[in-house]
């Protein structure tokens, strides 16, 4: 795969692939989109660092404008909590092969059950402050956390976040239909961190 080339969205069609060399020749502005080979969407040209170098643009920061719907939100919070229920299957099953009667391996996977929405607090933490700004299931689903600007967030902020997720639920999970009455679907949670769950911009 050759990562020098580029496709180029001129006049609302995509054209190319060009190399570095002849996108200088072209007529590009900071918001023309712009793809390359491992990029899952298109970007705007200001927003990649060697065409920002190769063009002399600057960053534009500008606000989120696609955000994420409840039901993508719930759809990614599902895959994440079957890929930890199944890992932590698999350690109870291995578990079985050192305990032995009905009732000692009944304990054995209902004692240790709790430690499944401790370690999706955990993973959700480091996961949406990481580069990625996502989980796992997140990222399947093509959503991710950032600021306010669209920006990664802290560990600590997304500490506050996560940890927050207990006023969204004890109010009955009024805290995330709340998403259905907000312009940016930030459940309280959200709000309470002040981060959003964005979608790339589609072409």
């Amino acid at each position: 795969m050759n990562l020098d080339q580029y496709t180029v969205v001129i006049n609302g069609k995509p054209q190319g692939p060009y190399n570095l060399s002849e996108l200088s020749d072209l007529n590009i502005s900071p918001n023309t989109f712009i793809r390359k080979p491992g990029m899952d969407d298109y970007k705007e040209a200001h927003a990649i660092p060697e065409l920002r170098e190769l063009l002399g643009f600057s960053f534009q920061k500008t606000a989120p404008q696609y955000f994420a719907a409840f039901d993508q939100r719930l759809l990614a919070s599902v895959i994440d909590h079957f890929l930890i229920f199944g890992i932590y299957i698999l350690l109870i099953l291995i578990s079985f092969i050192f305990i032995e009667g009905k009732d000692q391996r009944i304990m054995a996977f209902l004692i240790p059950f709790p430690s499944i929405f401790i370690v999706k607090l955990i993973y959700g933490i480091f996961a949406e402050s990481s580069e990625k700004q996502a989980t796992i299931g997140k990222r399947l689903i093509g959503i991710k956390v950032s600021d306010l600007e669209g920006s990664r967030i802290s560990f600590g902020v997304s500490a506050i976040r996560n940890f927050s997720k207990i006023l969204s639920v004890l109010p009955i999970f009024f805290g995330y239909l709340y998403s259905f009455l907000n312009k940016k679907h930030q459940c309280w949670h959200d709000i309470a961190a002040n981060t959003l769950v964005i979608k790339d911009r589609l072409i």
